[in-house]
């Protein structure tokens, strides 16, 4: 295994609860990641489902050069007026090389941030991700479609967290392929038979 990596995971209040564990989780356990949770200026959070979330490090404390990846995870927090304006951070971790990904209304900051211009990308709808950034360049590079996309910036609709975290590992660890396609044949799996 190639020397640790390190995660950001994002949260905001009012986050998705089903979007990040599969990264997180299989980050540290099967890649031996160092995942670390962020929250704006270290304040407890509380998920969708309740779940409250106090142990975050503050996101805009977090210097450049700290993660080999950042994944902002969905939140309706996102589309509101006071969502957090994360435009120039995503834009300085990136250029120091740290992968960026978002999903669900997780892709808002980074449409805001200007990371899907000229990229592929992906969201819950292009018309939905027009609205909830009043326009964003790039907007003609959306892909309609059930699952992650990785060009350059990760992003992923909410139905898709396990796309999102193989993708994510895929560009944290790309001599890890082997083991990335292995757990994505793995969660595939689950969709082969109908249920009964």
């Amino acid at each position: 295994m190639p020397d640790a990596k390190t995660l950001g995971v994002l949260l905001v209040e009012g986050f998705a609860d089903w979007e990040y564990p599969l990264l997180a989780a299989s980050a540290r356990e099967w890649f031996g990641i160092d995942v670390r949770f962020l929250t704006p200026g270290a304040a407890p959070v509380t998920s969708i489902a309740g779940l409250r979330f106090a142990d975050g490090e503050a996101f805009e404390k977090a210097k450049a050069g700290t993660f080999d990846a950042l994944a902002v995870i969905g939140s309706d927090s996102w589309t509101g007026d006071d969502a957090p304006d994360i435009a120039e951070a995503l834009r300085v971790h990136r250029e120091a090389g740290a992968v960026i990904g978002g999903i669900c209304a997780g892709t808002v900051p980074l449409a805001r941030a200007g990371l899907f211009a000229g990229r592929a990308h992906t969201s819950d709808g292009r018309d939905w991700l027009l609205e909830a950034t009043g326009g964003y360049d790039g907007s003609e590079e959306y892909r309609e479609v059930p699952h992650a996309v990785a060009d350059g910036v990760i992003s992923a609709p909410g139905s898709a967290p396990g796309t999102f975290a193989c993708a994510m590992l895929a560009a944290m660890l790309p001599e890890a392929g082997e083991q990335v396609a292995g757990m994505r044949a793995m969660f595939a799996r689950e969709y082969e038979q109908g249920t009964n």
